[in-house]
């Protein structure tokens, strides 16, 4: 397009100016609409993983059931346990571990000095720390020394802090867990928790130090989080592993039961991708309406302007003058819309905030809420768009305008 094309352009712009900023409203209110609905679905989708990665986003759970199926010679209702022996097999074949830990729990009395609550008391090896995604608000996490030691000592979830200690620091008080007395050497930052779940009213202690509650010959549970990005051939690994060792069929659901988050946040990303692509076509939608609208305001300005295109035609002006011309047009009302409604919606995502979501079910979940962060990639979709339903919208009058016959069009009155 040449300098006297946009010239043109502007001057028909200018003559016209109520008409033409209606137009570029439209256009910035639909580009606005679809960039701050794909901003929503990406800002849904980080919403989901944080609620994923506040427990561990690769966190996988396996936990001794009972037989269902009759396998190598032994029939159903068998009791499936785990010991130490399954760790170490679990350790040295699921494919990439990163960390594995046994775990053991007991809800038991939980006292400091006159309060007392029942609370859960749950015996991990360190690593599951990892696992679980656990921070420290104060003190430090449970060591592989204390381990070794059957050392006496508790680390307390925020929840059970408070209910003990009031807010009073707790770090290096002690409490007495089923009779038995523990020094609280740390407390963990709130975790995301849903109604009456107890996650935050949990006290961590070393496995080993928990047989002081309770028999832990057998292993309550062994939790593991892994490099692989095969979700399924860990979980199947895990299956074939212990249906070996305990003569089960691995296909038996009821056997052991297996916990993979990486799986459940897969089943969740599904739900994301299908909320993104409906955002996107819905905000296209109301941008077509805006395009619809650019496209009825040439066609008037072609059918007004008929006889300036047939002086124009008269002087010597080739067809693809006159489309270049109209076109021109509709592309600048498109792209000065599609800046203001860019900025528009940049103004609506930092009045917006954080949309609640994940909070509105559990507390301390506000890392599980929307925010409306408008992202690189979010307004190169958006532009990509604006620019298909500019084209289109402008390129149906411009093609009229310049297929108009030069003699008809002088005849217009």
């Amino acid at each position: 397009m040449t300098a006297d094309t946009m010239r043109m352009a502007y001057s028909a712009m200018r003559h016209n100016r109520r008409r033409t900023l209606l137009t570029m409203l439209g256009m910035a209110w639909g580009i606005a609409t679809v960039v701050l609905l794909l901003a929503y679905g990406d800002g849904f989708g980080r919403a989901i993983y944080a609620i994923f990665n506040n427990f561990g986003a690769k966190a996988v759970g396996v936990f001794p059931g009972r037989t269902s199926m009759q396998a190598g010679g032994n029939k159903a209702g068998v009791q499936v346990r785990f010991t130490d022996d399954d760790l170490e097999r679990l350790r040295n074949v699921v494919p990439l571990v990163r960390h594995i830990a046994r775990s053991n729990g007991k809800t038991v009395p939980v006292q400091r000095e006159e309060r007392a609550f029942n609370f859960d008391v749950e015996g991990i090896d360190p690593p599951a720390q990892n696992i679980w995604n656990l921070s420290v608000e104060s003190g430090r996490m449970l060591t592989d020394e204390d381990n070794f030691s059957h050392a006496r000592v508790a680390v307390l979830a925020w929840e059970a802090r408070q209910k003990l200690f009031s807010g009073a620091p707790a770090v290096g008080q002690h409490v007495r867990l089923g009779g038995v007395t523990f020094e609280v050497v740390g407390v963990l930052n709130a975790r995301m928790q849903e109604g009456d779940d107890d996650i935050n009213r949990v006290v961590y202690i070393p496995y080993n130090t928990m047989g002081l509650l309770k028999d832990i010959h057998y292993i309550g549970g062994i939790w593991l989080d892994y490099e692989s990005l095969d979700h399924d051939k860990v979980t199947k690994t895990i299956r074939e592993t212990m249906g070996t060792a305990h003569s089960f069929n691995p296909e038996d659901q009821r056997a052991i039961f297996v916990f993979d988050a990486q799986k459940q946040l897969a089943q969740f990303e599904m739900i994301t991708l299908g909320i993104k692509i409906l955002m996107g076509f819905i905000g296209t939608l109301t941008l077509g309406i805006g395009g619809v609208g650019l496209m009825n305001i040439m066609l008037v300005s072609v059918t007004q302007r008929t006889r300036e295109i047939g002086v124009e035609k008269a002087l010597g002006a080739r067809k693809r003058d006159i489309l270049f011309q109209f076109l021109a047009e509709a592309l600048v009302i498109t792209a000065v819309g599609g800046i203001c409604g860019i900025v528009m919606s940049y103004a609506v995502s930092l009045g917006a905030g954080r949309i609640t979501l994940y909070s509105a079910l559990a507390s301390h979940a506000e890392a599980g809420d929307i925010t409306l962060l408008i992202q690189p990639r979010v307004l190169v979709i958006a532009t990509g768009i604006l620019a298909f339903v500019g084209l289109a919208s402008g390129m149906f009058p411009a093609v009229r305008a310049a297929n108009l016959d030069p003699i008809e069009a002088l005849r217009y009155e």
